[in-house]
């Protein structure tokens, strides 16, 4: 007999994907229920059951948290531009719901984040130095790369990603450090990949997404999903979810970490790379993509966040 509440949380994830990709856009319960395969008449109830949030208060709160990044990403972007991207057609709605969140106004938030995030560069101990990042051209490949004095770094570059589809294993709550966690997510996904034939081939290619940023999201809430890709015509089921990763341009920075440096790349990334580089975090979320196998305790890792011109 199967696993119904795997089944019932697959479909819960499906849920996930379908608003996490319409953001931007207004929704009914009636289409929610859809995407999920669940009558609207019970949709509501299961998923208050499985989230702890109602389908609304789970989009208002993501879109909240969305519009919050991209205060920090983009200073320069109009807040009543930030409200339309996260859904708010209306901005003193979404100035109300902004600081009934964060208890200030988008704008009080911009500015308090950046003089935070400023006294933290000029406060910084001498056992976390600023890395010096110079940008060069490679003349084999005749592409921009960047290189940096920070000692866990490899290579940094700019890249076009075609669409991807995705199988994945997701993970709500805090994972920060929390090497088994993993360990058990990938096993996981790698039984039910391995005997499929999913793995191993020359363009298959393992990733973990993060949906939500760890500075603004409660831990409890944070999700995870750990992917191999698969053909577009994979069937899934249980626990198993698919996703599309859409084309786009992404910065690949490499680095060879082991289970406590994984913060400092990503730190390194969004502090000291997107300043310099003349690009801002785009729309779409961000991944770490696993080139190879981890060797004596260290990953080799591509942190992936997707990128436009300033």
């Amino acid at each position: 007999m199967p696993d119904l509440s795997k089944e019932y949380q697959a479909r819960i994830n499906m849920a996930f994907d379908y608003i996490e990709t319409n953001l931007d856009q207004n929704f009914t319960l009636e289409e929610l229920a859809q995407a999920a395969s669940f009558s609207k008449f019970h949709f509501h109830r299961i998923f208050m059951a499985f989230v702890g949030e109602t389908p609304f208060q789970f989009i208002s709160r993501v879109r909240l948290e969305r519009a919050a990044s991209y205060l920090l990403s983009d200073p320069d972007e109009p807040i009543a531009e930030v409200a339309f991207r996260c859904g708010y057609g209306d901005i003193s709605v979404f100035s109300r719901n902004f600081k009934s969140k964060f208890g200030i106004n988008p704008t009080q938030y911009r500015k308090n984040k950046q003089v935070l995030s400023n006294l933290s560069q000029n406060e910084s101990k001498p056992s976390q130095p600023k890395h010096e990042t110079s940008m060069y051209i490679c003349q084999r490949t005749n592409k921009i790369k960047w290189r940096t004095t920070m000692k866990l770094h490899q290579s940094t570059e700019v890249k076009h990603l075609e669409k991807m589809t995705l199988a994945y294993v997701r993970y709500i709550g805090p994972y920060k450090g929390d090497g088994k966690l993993f360990e058990r997510l990938w096993n996981k996904l790698f039984t039910w990949a391995g005997p499929r034939g999913l793995i191993g081939g020359p363009d298959s290619k393992s990733l973990i997404i993060y949906h939500d940023d760890p500075n603004i999201t409660d831990e409890s809430k944070l999700r995870v999903s750990v992917c191999v890709t698969v053909p577009e015509d994979t069937k899934v089921d249980g626990e198993i979810g698919k996703m599309e990763l859409e084309s786009g341009d992404y910065v690949f920075a490499r680095f060879n970490v082991n289970e406590k440096e994984f913060g400092q790349a990503w730190e390194w990334v969004y502090r000291e790379w997107f300043p310099n580089s003349g690009y801002q975090p785009a729309d779409g979320p961000c991944f770490e993509m696993y080139p190879e196998e981890p060797k004596d305790g260290r990953f080799t890792i591509d942190i992936c966040v997707p990128v436009q011109p300033m």
